[in-house]
Order: C-alpha cells, then structure tokens, then sequence
C-alpha cells in the first residue's frame, strides 16, 4: 500500500529491520551513510536498493532535512554502486517513488538501480 511521506518515520519497516541487522539482505554496499542490497523482487537482471542509514521518510524528507554532507554522501554510495556493478558503460536507469502518487510502499527513502537490460518506456503503459 502506497504510503504518505508527510508521515512520521515507522521504526518498523523493513529497511529500518534491515538496517538494525534483524532481517537478512544481500548485501551490495555500505558505507558510512548508505547500504545497497539485492531487491528481493527483481524487475530487470540488475536490481539493487540503496538507503540512507538515518531515518528518512521519502526523497522529499531528505532534501528537506538531511545535512549537506548525508546528501552528497548517500548520493556518491548511489554512484559507487553503479560503476561497482559495471553498469556505467551500458548505462542503467535511476528511480526513486515519492509519496501515494509515485507508489511508494516502504516508508524509507530508498533509490532503486535497474541495469543489466536495454529499457525504452519511461513509464510503462
């Protein structure tokens, strides 16, 4: 179910569970301000989530309230993972899901890595 990202943070999401060591992920990356794991469901032969470590609700949350340094370090995670994972040269594509409208079900910012595939809608019909 989509959530509302002016919603306080829930400590009992999944990602939090992940990032409290209490659920298991395949563990792609981490560092200091991010984790980057396998999606359990994957939509392309590449699919990785990467979350900031602190707390935050959605994308807006974030840029909202995060530091300077937490943005530009979850944001440098997001593109070490990428050329991690080799997916600079063919390219990959980027999405993050914001709020009820953009169908986002955790209510834990987390960017999505797709790559491994040629991708052509933007959006599918």
């Amino acid at each position: 179910m989509p959530i509302d990202p002016k919603l306080p943070y829930d400590e009992a999401n999944v990602f939090a569970k992940i990032l409290r060591g209490e659920l298991p992920c395949d563990r792609v990356y981490e560092d200091d301000f991010a984790l980057a794991f396998n999606d359990i469901r994957p939509q392309a032969p590449v699919h990785v989530l990467v979350i900031p470590k602190r707390p935050y609700v959605s994308w807006d949350d974030f840029t909202a309230t995060a530091d300077d340094a937490e943005i530009a370090g979850f944001m440098r995670a997001v593109g070490h993972v990428t050329r991690q994972l080799e997916l600079d040269r063919p390219g990959y594509r980027l999405m993050v899901n914001m709020g009820q409208a953009g169908h986002q079900e955790v209510p834990h910012l987390h960017v999505h890595i797709f790559g491994g595939r040629q991708f052509f809608q933007m959006i599918a019909d």
